[in-house]
């Protein structure tokens, strides 16, 4: 006979504590959907994330490429010696400015000076003897060759005086233009000879007006109508201060090269700046803006709502239900504090500008739509009436 347990009296324990887990569980199970329901009663859909917006609109905008450049001197002149001898002074300080005609150098003179000396009796003498056989001839004393070879015997020592006197002269190197002087090539002792590797003694720089070279690469121009700079489209260049700030004086062109250099692949263009003050000195590397003709329906929108992807650029739109829509889009240039966006917008979509790191696809904002700022980035700098800081 078994003597195991018999479940079926009522009573018996084993089958007492299966009602009673069972009890246990279902209270638990009710518990827990009257918390869940009670959670789901107290939170509510979330709240509207509160973000600005602008409205953009299609407009023309110029063209504008901020490019490397350097600055050259509108004349450059080399100053060298047209005579030979030994250097005894320089008579400028380098660096300084100088003027057309001020004495730069001293050469010795003295061999100079002997040689102007003997040229001039030499001249003198010929002289007489000219005019002492032009008498005798007018009297038929001598003939006619013994005359006309005084004549030119005097005629080559009236030359030769001259080019003592310009000799003599040339022992003083001066400016040949105004401008800004250079370092002296030589010092004083050397021999300086008439050769062109032993006769520069320095240079000079015109830097007022000074000019500015620069080139557009293939990139840029393909941003322009037919691929080019139209000469005959309005164009200014300015000069972007390495310290924040535009250079008050703007620029012209005055050089547009009609082919693209094969070694740099830009097409190189020339623009002339009034400099009264010699801010900007040969040689120098400046940042040029460069603006000219326009670009029609484009779009500006603030430079802190475009993001950046691994697929390229975005920004946040908001549309129906003011519900967020990652939008791509296409870029330009900066302008001052915006983009400018060629292709991805359309008339009045509204561009979140804030709180982009909380935004999700499909999110609910409320927009505060907000004014596009287009105040100057750079800022022209103050000068006074000489054009100094």
């Amino acid at each position: 006979m078994n003597a195991g347990v018999d479940a079926t009296v009522p009573n018996h324990p084993v089958r007492t504590g299966a009602r009673a887990r069972r009890a246990v569980l279902q209270g638990l199970a009710l518990l827990m959907c009257t918390g869940s329901a009670l959670a789901q009663g107290n939170s509510g859909p979330p709240p509207a994330l509160p973000v600005s917006v602008v409205e953009v609109a299609p407009t023309s905008l110029p063209n504008r490429f901020e490019i490397t450049a350097q600055a050259e001197g509108a004349r450059e002149a080399e100053v060298r010696a047209r005579v030979g001898g030994i250097l005894l002074k320089r008579l400028y300080d380098e660096g300084a400015r100088v003027k057309e005609g001020q004495p730069l150098f001293q050469i010795d003179p003295e061999p100079y000076r002997i040689a102007l000396e003997e040229a001039s009796a030499k001249a003198r003498q010929t002289a007489r003897e000219a005019a002492r056989l032009k008498t005798l001839f007018n009297k038929q004393a001598v003939s006619a060759k013994e005359y006309e070879d005084s004549v030119s015997v005097n005629e080559i020592a009236q030359a030769n005086l001259k080019t003592a006197q310009l000799n003599l002269k040339w022992t003083t190197v001066t400016a040949t233009m105004d401008g800004v002087s250079g370092r002296a090539q030589r010092s004083e002792g050397n021999l300086i000879t008439t050769a062109s590797d032993g006769s520069l003694l320095t240079s000079i720089y015109q830097v007022d007006p000074i000019w500015v070279r620069f080139g557009l690469s293939e990139s840029d121009t393909a941003r322009l109508p037919g691929g080019r700079l139209d000469p005959k489209a309005e164009s200014t260049v300015e000069i972007l201060m390495p310290g924040g700030g535009v250079y008050p004086q703007k620029g012209r062109i005055n050089f547009l090269s009609v082919y693209v250099d094969p070694k740099l692949g830009t097409q190189q263009l020339r623009a002339e700046f009034p400099n009264p003050d010699a801010r900007f000195m040969p040689g120098q590397f400046l940042k040029v803006r460069l603006t000219t003709g326009k670009q029609d329906n484009v779009y500006l929108v603030p430079q802190a709502s475009v993001i950046q992807t691994e697929k390229g650029f975005m920004v946040w739109t908001v549309g129906e239900g003011d519900k967020v829509v990652p939008t791509p889009i296409r870029t330009g240039i900066w302008i001052d504090r915006n983009w400018v966006v060629l292709s991805g917008l359309k008339p009045n979509d509204r561009v979140v500008v804030d709180n982009l790191i909380k935004i999700r696809p499909g999110a609910v904002v409320a927009p505060k739509v907000v004014p596009l700022d287009t105040s100057p980035l750079f800022p022209a700098i103050a000068t006074d009436d000489k054009g100094g800081k």
